[in-house]
């Protein structure tokens, strides 16, 4: 199965968990804190959003910061992915 987003809708994929600290330490699942850091999978088309135009700045492969409780969690295939507003990125991380 394949999304596609509408309008100004992006979908993104979680990036993976640190495993260690930068001191060397290993951290258990449970200690170790999802980040807002995605990886761009699919743009929508952009266009007239609640009467603005809305030109799609992302594109398929950034990596981008969202906020920590941003968007919508759907299961695809047995993949984890967010469906967020492009308003809602915060960052594109280069």
């Amino acid at each position: 199965m394949t999304l596609k987003p509408l309008a100004d809708r992006v979908i993104l994929k979680q990036v993976e968990a640190e495993e260690k600290t930068k001191s060397g330490i290993i951290l258990t699942s449970a200690a170790q804190e999802k980040p807002q850091m995605f990886e761009v999978i699919e743009v929508g088309p952009g266009g007239v959003v609640d009467g603005n135009e809305v030109v799609m700045t992302v594109k398929k492969g950034d990596m981008v910061i969202t906020g920590k409780y941003t968007g919508t969690e759907v299961k695809v295939d047995g993949e984890e992915l967010v469906i967020v507003r492009q308003s809602d990125i915060l960052a594109i991380v280069q």
